[in-house]
């Protein structure tokens, strides 16, 4: 399902407090880069994961290689998946068998999958498919702009 209530998705929104981006990019003209910074400047605590920077520093804070590597203390609650549709099964397991607190699996814009979807609402997970947090968050509140996305990011690509 991708048609989701206003309700539903303020109630995520609300009750989140700690999200895991997994595919988060460095790059700050990176869709991932922006929405991570979005969600961190509205008070959610964002952690990266992105295997490839692993060790490092994406906005202030530690990256992650996996779910499996976050401390079980930081209290994951939403996973933000920012990887090809193909990704998602592999990401959805690891989430439902490393993080205790998780609430919430979501699925950025292109990304879906209906299988890994299931498995996880099974579990009680509430799952979001084809959106993105940031937009549905600015469009509840009134923050989108005429354009549509306030990412607060010009970029220029010949």
């Amino acid at each position: 399902m991708t048609d989701y209530s206003d309700s539903f998705l303020r109630s995520i929104l609300t009750s989140t407090r700690v999200i895991a981006v997994v595919g988060v990019s460095p790059n700050p003209v990176r869709p991932s880069y922006y929405v991570a910074r979005y969600l961190g400047l509205k008070g959610f605590t964002v952690i990266p994961v992105n295997p490839g920077h692993a060790g490092g520093e994406i906005l202030g804070r530690t990256v992650y290689a996996d779910l499996a590597s976050i401390p079980k203390d930081m209290n994951v609650d939403m996973v933000d998946i920012f990887r090809r549709s193909d990704a998602v099964p592999a990401i959805v397991d690891e989430a439902l068998a490393e993080l205790p607190k998780l609430k919430t699996i979501w699925m950025q814009i292109g990304v879906e999958h209906a299988e890994a979807a299931a498995r996880a609402e099974e579990r009680g997970i509430r799952v979001v498919q084809n959106r993105c947090p940031k937009i549905e968050y600015q469009r509840l509140y009134g923050e989108l702009r005429m354009g549509g996305f306030a990412t607060g990011v010009i970029s220029s690509k010949l």
